[in-house]
């Protein structure tokens, strides 16, 4: 678990599209990064 004002571990994933994008790419901007479950499972 991080922590507030952690940074995240750099780490590359398939877009909507297939197309993979790393959060380096992102690099110098904000980034809100929202994990859910997948469909009509429990979480």
């Amino acid at each position: 678990m991080l922590e507030i004002g952690t940074k995240a571990p750099e780490f590359t994933l398939p877009d909507a599209y297939g197309n993979e994008i790393s959060l380096n790419d992102f690099l110098g901007k904000k980034v809100v990064l929202w994990f859910f479950p997948k469909a009509s499972t429990p979480g």
